[in-house]
């Protein structure tokens, strides 16, 4: 559905994004992710014609997204970051108005535009003005707005941005639900959700793709092992120190807990540290009352991918 080929684009002294290539299979969700400023917006909006790249390839269902820019975007629907809607317009009126644009008239319009509100649960505030939604409902009138003239593809850049837990919630499903009928590229810095809702993931690091897999393969591949948890007394010892130059261990923090010290290790998988941790306690007179082992998950692989040894 979406083929990237040696992609890049420069600005005026930047380059934002530098020799790209990824794909994304029809039925596909896939994660787009990367920290601020990696290229994930650049890369979106090259992919929705909003502006050309410097040199490189990119087509969506076999249409060259530069020099068939019109056939590409009737199999595209694009969600930006920060979605551009007219605040002075009702919400059913607003539908209206863009399936208009994109040249979605007469029964077929009444059709689409009862659905998309249907499925984007919007009924009960299609007669609202929209400057007067809160900003869960504004990204589903944006969602709406991308599924109005039934696209394969669904580019949607940060849709959970500035909500709350419950509205993510919301919009995860619906995002599952859209996955069902159309091709998803997801961009987003909720990485539990990544991994509820992605079947691959690709993350972009300083303009450059750095891993493109499953999160479960992209975790087991990865060096990192999560992470060690110590929880001691360890009296006016400093702890960090020691605790820092064990044989496996890239990173130590600690926090404070009443008497209590709550040291969390960043670790390397080719190494278990815990023996050599608890030999440490022990050699110290630590109290310990907790030494455990938290599974990596996909926010471990994006820190190491993304900051590595910098951490």
């Amino acid at each position: 559905m979406i083929k990237v080929e040696n992609l890049t684009k420069r600005y005026a002294g930047i380059t934002a994004i530098r020799d790209l290539s990824f794909h994304v299979e029809k039925g596909e969700i896939v994660g787009f992710l990367g920290p601020n400023g990696a290229g994930k917006s650049t890369t979106m909006r090259i992919l929705s014609s909003y502006m050309p790249a410097t040199s490189g390839r990119a087509s969506i269902a076999g249409f060259d997204v530069f020099s068939q820019s019109m056939e590409a975007r009737q199999h595209l629907g694009y969600m930006p970051e920060n979605v551009p809607l007219y605040p002075d317009m009702r919400v059913t009126e607003y539908l209206n108005y863009r399936a208009t644009l994109k040249e979605i008239t007469g029964a077929r319009q009444r059709e689409r535009v009862g659905d998309v509100k249907e499925l984007c649960a919007l009924k009960e505030v299609e007669n609202r003005i929209i400057g007067t939604l809160s900003k869960g409902y504004r990204q589903r009138v944006g969602l709406a707005d991308a599924l109005l003239h039934s696209p394969d593809l669904l580019i949607l850049d940060e849709p959970t941005i500035g909500l709350d837990p419950n509205q993510i919630r919301q919009v995860r499903d619906l995002i599952r639900n859209l996955g069902r009928h159309h091709t998803i590229l997801l961009s987003t810095h909720i990485l539990p959700e990544v991994e509820m809702t992605c079947s691959r993931v690709v993350i972009i690091n300083r303009g450059k793709i750095e891993a493109a897999d499953t999160p479960e393969n992209l975790v087991h591949a990865m060096r990192t092992a999560g992470g060690i948890r110590l929880e001691a007394k360890v009296g006016k010892d400093d702890g960090l120190a020691e605790i820092g130059k064990l044989a496996g261990v890239k990173e130590v923090s600690v926090e404070a807990e009443d008497d209590w010290s709550v040291f969390t290790l960043r670790t390397d998988s080719r190494s278990d540290p815990r023996e050599e941790l608890w030999r440490l306690a022990t050699d110290r007179r630590w109290t310990v009352r907790e030494l455990s082992r938290r599974r990596a998950t996909l926010e471990d692989v994006f820190v190491e991918l993304t900051l590595g040894d910098e951490v």
